[in-house]
């Protein structure tokens, strides 16, 4: 079945270019499947209308009011189904302490952390570097910094504070970083991350070249298997649903923690969500199909032919 879909994608957010790509990679897919499809920018928050005779909205925003729960409350209230997790689960997952919160009460590890709010704090009382410094509401890792020396402090805590006025500080933990993409109900295989300079952040994730990407990533199947259910459940401890993609490391003895957990991830053909599925056999365009599909069901079953 073919519907009038309409492709959100991107807003006001700090992650506004990596929104742009994501929807129009999923809007080529959508058209090569045969759907209707429309573009929304809601670059204001305010005065944006869907088009008329939309069935459905998939959304391709990210970051500020695309992941946190505004946009799918108003979607909501205009009764039109979309894609991805409902306002509820987007609001404690773009909350990076709320969502550890709700890890830790669902017995799922997360790195220590604290939270602070002044430019003028010093490292907190029995931290030392290695540290991670970022804003607790943005994505993408936008004012993302690593900590690794005491004279480093100062400069991060200005640029994570540079993005939302409370910041989150974790230790740094070492070992090997993954994502593992989650699609209606399962765990897809696991993605390792590896930088070739530094850690993971803005400049190495959206880089060309900077960054190799292993999937699925050469683990043993026990470990593999313990990362795919800490992935799980800690979709689940934010009340996730349909898809979505939860960050971890693996530390050294091959115990997963989790970083963060996403609602809308990237959906380029090269973002990690689509490598994962790829992995499996589940194209670009069957993923967005998937999507979709996942969309209307809840709605009832499909809607009206297009």
């Amino acid at each position: 079945m073919n519907w009038n879909v309409t492709v959100m994608l991107g807003g006001p957010s700090a992650e506004r270019e990596v929104s742009l790509r994501s929807g129009r990679a999923v809007s080529m897919a959508l058209l090569e499947l045969g759907h209707r499809v429309s573009w929304v920018d809601p670059r204001k928050q305010d005065g944006w209308k869907l088009p008329e005779g939309c069935e459905v909205v998939f959304l391709a925003l990210h970051g500020t009011y695309g992941e946190d729960g505004t946009v799918q409350q108003r979607l909501e209230a205009l009764g039109v189904p979309y894609t991805g997790c409902d306002a509820a689960a987007s609001r404690i997952a773009f909350d990076k302490v709320e969502t550890k919160r709700r890890c830790l009460a669902a017995g799922v590890p997360t790195p220590r952390f604290t939270v602070l709010e002044s430019a003028r704090a010093s490292v907190p009382v029995g931290w030392l570097p290695p540290l991670v410094v970022k804003p607790v509401r943005q994505g993408s890792s936008v004012g993302l910094c690593f900590v690794d020396r005491v004279e480093d402090w100062r400069e991060g805590l200005a640029t994570a504070l540079k993005h939302d006025s409370t910041v989150l500080v974790e230790e740094r933990i070492r070992g090997r970083e993954v994502t593992v993409g989650i699609l209606a109900d399962e765990a897809l295989p696991v993605v390792e991350i590896r930088p070739k300079e530094g850690g993971y952040d803005y400049t190495n994730k959206y880089t060309a070249g900077a960054t190799d990407y292993l999937c699925p990533a050469p683990f043993d199947r026990a470990t593999t298997e313990r990362i795919q259910a800490v992935g799980m459940r800690a979709f689940a401890a934010v009340g996730g649903r349909d898809y979505g993609r939860v960050d971890l490391m693996v530390r050294e003895d091959g115990q997963p923690v989790v970083l963060e957990v996403n609602t809308l991830p990237g959906m380029t053909e090269t973002s990690l969500l689509p490598k994962a599925a790829a992995a499996v056999g589940i194209g670009f365009g069957a993923l967005c199909a998937r999507m979709l599909e996942l969309a209307m069901k809840r709605a009832g079953g499909g809607g009206s032919r297009a």
